[in-house]
C-alpha cells in the first residue's frame, strides 16, 4: 500500500475499523505521505462484497497500515499475516493490533512478492487474500500475482484486489467475480473457477 505523493488518509481525516469487535476505533496510519490506507468506504464496499469471514485465514499483502487485516480481524477472521517490507509500516500495523487487542496476527516485513512466493512453496492456502499496491506498480504485478495466487488459494477463497478506478485487473487462471468502482478506487473480487 505504499504510494508517493497521496494523501496518507484517502478521502478521511482518519481511518477507523468499520464493523465487528472493534467497531469504530481510530487506527494509527504510518507517519507521512507513503501511505495510501483503504478508505473507509471503500474499506466498508470491499467487506459488502466479501461476506462474512468468520473463521477465515487472511493474508493481506502490501498491508500498509494494515487497515483491511485489521477490519478482517474485526469481522471474525480468525488469522491475518500481515506483509509488508517498510520497516515503520509495520510498527504501524504491530501499534495498532495492540491498541485493539486483536490476537491471530503475524506481521511479516518483506516484499509481497517473495513473501506470497514462499507461502505458495510452503503449500499455504488462505481463505482471503488482500492484494493492494501502490496503485502505479499493479500493471507490472499482475503477471507475478496470477503466477502465486491460484496454489495459495483455498477452493472456495477469495482474492481482493485495489487498483486504481480506471483500471481493470485481470489474475487469469482466476476468474472474476466482481468489479466495481468506488471514487478514486476499484475494488475487484477473484475466485478459483
Amino acid at each position: 500500500m505504499l504510494l508517493q505523493g497521496q494523501p496518507p488518509f484517502g478521502d478521511s481525516p482518519y481511518v477507523r475499523i468499520i464493523a465487528g469487535s472493534n467497531k469504530g476505533a481510530r487506527i494509527f496510519a504510518p507517519k507521512g505521505h507513503d501511505t495510501r490506507p483503504t478508505a473507509d468506504r471503500a474499506r466498508e464496499a470491499a467487506f459488502n462484497l466479501i461476506g462474512p469471514v468468520d473463521g477465515a485465514t487472511v493474508l493481506d499483502l502490501f498491508a500498509g497500515s494494515g487497515a483491511m487485516g485489521l477490519e478482517a480481524l474485526s469481522r471474525g477472521a480468525a488469522s491475518v499475516v500481515f506483509v509488508e517490507d517498510d520497516r515503520e509500516a509495520c510498527r504501524t500495523i504491530d501499534r495498532n493490533l495492540d491498541k485493539l487487542r486483536l490476537n491471530g496476527a503475524r506481521v511479516v516485513q518483506q516484499d509481497a512478492l517473495r513473501a506470497l512466493a514462499t507461502e505458495a512453496a510452503a503449500g499455504h492456502r488462505y481463505d482471503l487474500v488482500l492484494v493492494d499496491p501502490p496503485y502505479e506498480m499493479f500493471s507490472s504485478l499482475q503477471n507475478r500475482l496470477s503466477q502465486y495466487l491460484p496454489a495459495i488459494l483455498s477452493d472456495d477463497g477469495l482474492v481482493v484486489v485495489e487498483t486504481d478506478a480506471r483500471h481493470e485487473p485481470e489474475l487469469p487462471p482466476l476468474a472474476k467475480r466482481t468489479s466495481r468502482r468506488y471514487g478514486s478506487a476499484r475494488i475487484t473480487l477473484f475466485h478459483h473457477p
